[in-house]
Formats: structure tokens, C-alpha cells, sequence
């Protein structure tokens, strides 16, 4: 249990890093990383989850989301497109329709789940 641990604490202080880095680049999203990290370090962590979800600009991320006010839907348009654009990059890559099929599911799975989560206009 303990080696997972330090790796869920690994994987939310890298989706940290990558969020922040999506501030400043707008391909890169910031919204999913800091979600992931919040529930990275909500599991792993409460002193990094406690940092994360009080932290001035990134708190009010996981907040939003945690209360069900949804995304801003520039920040969930953008997560779409990148999303599907790297998943049709990937199946290409890969070049096996069961690998490309696979992609579509879980395209298709993510797609309705943030589409049905409410939007902050």
C-alpha cells in the first residue's frame, strides 16, 4: 500500500505541474490535470489535498467542479477538441482498427460524461 501511495503522489504532483504548464500554453488544458491531481491527493495525500483545493488560483478548479457548478464551457470546448484530436492522431499512429475502435469508446464515454455536466457561461 505504501508504494502506491507515493506513486498517486507522483501522478497528482505531475498533473500539477502539467496544469500550470497549460496556463501558459494553450493546447495543453489546465481544468483535467488539477482535477486529476485533486483526486490523486484525495487519496494519497491530505496535506497536498488541503494545498490544492485552498491554493488561490487552482482551488477554485477543483471547488467548481466538487459543488456540481460544472466547467466553464470554453475550458470544456477546448478539452473536447484536444482530446478527440489526440485519441484520431493516436488511432493513426497505432494503425489497428481495434485500437482505434477502443479509442472511439473511450472518446465516446468521456464526450457524454463532460457533456453532461453542467457549464458556467
Amino acid at each position: 500500500m505504501g508504494s502506491t501511495r507515493y506513486l498517486v503522489i507522483i501522478l497528482g504532483w505531475l498533473s500539477v505541474i502539467l496544469g500550470v504548464i497549460g496556463i501558459f500554453l494553450p493546447l495543453l488544458p489546465t481544468t483535467p490535470f488539477i482535477l486529476l491531481a485533486a483526486w490523486c491527493f484525495s487519496r494519497s495525500s491530505p496535506l497536498f489535498h488541503n494545498w490544492l483545493i485552498s491554493h488561490p488560483k487552482l482551488g477554485p478548479i477543483v471547488s467548481t467542479w466538487s459543488n456540481g457548478e460544472g466547467l466553464p464551457i470554453k475550458v470544456r470546448n477546448r478539452i473536447l477538441i484536444i482530446m478527440w484530436l489526440s485519441m484520431v492522431l493516436s488511432a493513426v499512429l497505432i494503425a489497428k482498427l481495434w485500437s482505434a475502435l477502443l479509442l472511439a469508446l473511450i472518446g465516446a464515454s468521456v464526450t457524454v460524461y463532460i457533456m453532461r455536466r453542467p457549464v458556467i457561461y
